[in-house]
């Protein structure tokens, strides 16, 4: 049965309708493991030690997806939280000399990371939702060559 849900995933995801997240509605807050999380979830894109002994997870849905998932199970094991981060309140949060290693934290991983020598820029990018059918959105964040943020943008691709 698992085989066949994964394949129809596959299918609908391919064709944009959905992500494949459909077994997070199950997981709660206070009574799920971390093993119920990575049984849904799958493996973490990467992780997060925190000074308290919980651990972050990050689960990136990019470069198709719009969502991306940071996940913190507690030291016993419990899920404490389940955040979508590709939010325009968290792009609001980025500000100008943040590290590379903040901004994967707040974010998640980034759907396409591109360098611009002539401007000694590296710049991310991540998918959002928005309500225009036609239009994707991007939000955008650049680094200078020591990793700092230095400003933000977004850009819109409009599909004919």
């Amino acid at each position: 049965m698992k085989r066949w849900t994964g394949w129809i995933c596959a299918l609908l995801a391919a064709f944009g309708l959905f992500g494949c997240d459909y077994g997070m509605k199950d997981l709660k807050p206070g009574v799920s493991t971390g093993y119920d999380v990575r049984d849904r979830m799958g493996t973490p894109t990467l992780e997060w030690r925190n000074a308290d002994g919980s651990v972050t997870w990050e689960f990136a849905r990019t470069p198709e997806g719009k969502v991306n998932y940071m996940v913190t199970i507690g030291p016993d094991n419990i899920l404490r939280e389940i955040r979508q981060v590709l939010t325009e309140e968290n792009f609001a949060k980025v500000q100008r000399g943040m590290t590379r290693d903040e901004i994967r934290h707040l974010l998640g991983k980034p759907a396409h990371v591109t360098r611009f020598d002539l401007k000694r820029q590296e710049v991310w990018d991540w998918k959002i939702q928005t309500p225009f059918p036609n239009a994707e959105i991007y939000i955008v964040v650049h680094f200078d060559d020591s990793g700092r943020v230095v400003e933000t943008s977004r850009r819109e691709e409009h599909r004919g």
